[in-house]
């Protein structure tokens, strides 16, 4: 059965399924979870929402994700199987994607030159290596855009999709693992943003944000990953293997 039938948060879903499989003995303590690759198809749904789902259960402590090896069992039950830990990264950073692509094609048409100026000034305090002060010039970036629209709903709803994600225990988890996207990623693509904004291109700016926020998911399926590491270093000795048996 896909858990995606019913209410309620998919990755929530996929905890649940789990718990009852480590409480029932199908997955003992100690035992590996199955490839994420597996659990997707099990449960139809996207590798980001299995991610969450598995990082929610490393938070509960009942399973350790170890680099290069997968996911593993730690215990049968926890004290707290039924905490909500809110709203997930991933589904954070879709909304924003579908939401502030939007936004931005509405304010290529809008914006002013005091508010492009603002963006200017925010892309060149991006560039500093304060990490503190990057990101709060990034918050405010995509704000003064939601600004630009000059709709009072828009500017609230970006604002809190942007706090929402300090506010749920598993995004600040997921985005704790993650770190920035770098410097040079930041301001390569804020510069892109801004640049289709200059031209007043809705379609540009439009696809330079949605650009951006994928690039986002892209880099926390990177950073939360476990079997790309598994894959890489069984890759390099499988390569190992192979000099050596050229070198006899």
């Amino acid at each position: 059965m896909s858990v995606v039938e019913g209410g309620g948060k998919l990755y929530r879903k996929i905890v649940q399924a789990i718990i009852a499989d480590i409480a029932g003995g199908a997955f003992p303590v100690g035992s590996r979870l199955p490839a994420e690759r597996d659990l997707t198809e099990r449960f139809q749904v996207s590798r980001p929402t299995v991610r969450e789902a598995m990082i929610a259960l490393e938070m509960k402590g009942l399973v350790e994700a170890r680099k290069g090896s997968g996911v593993f069992v730690l215990a049968s039950s926890t004290v707290d199987e039924d905490k909500e830990l809110d709203i997930g990264a991933f589904e954070i950073i879709e909304a924003r994607r579908l939401l502030e692509g939007e936004v931005a094609a509405v304010a290529a048409t809008e914006i002013d030159e005091a508010h492009l100026l603002e963006l200017r000034e925010l892309l060149t305090v991006m560039s500093k290596e304060d990490t503190a002060a990057a990101e709060a010039a990034d918050r405010r970036f995509h704000i003064v855009i939601a600004e630009a629209t000059g709709n009072a709903v828009i500017i609230s709803a970006v604002t809190d999709f942007w706090d929402m994600r300090f506010r749920s225990p598993l995004a600040r988890e997921v985005l704790s693992k993650a770190g920035s996207l770098g410097t040079q990623n930041r301001m390569d693509e804020h510069g892109r943003i801004l640049s289709a904004l200059e031209a007043r291109s809705p379609i540009d700016a439009r696809n330079a944000m949605r650009d951006h926020l994928s690039r986002v998911i892209d880099h926390l399926l990177e950073v939360t990953e476990t079997e790309a590491v598994e894959r890489v270093r069984a890759e390099a000795s499988q390569r190992r293997r192979a000099l050596a048996r050229r070198s006899v």
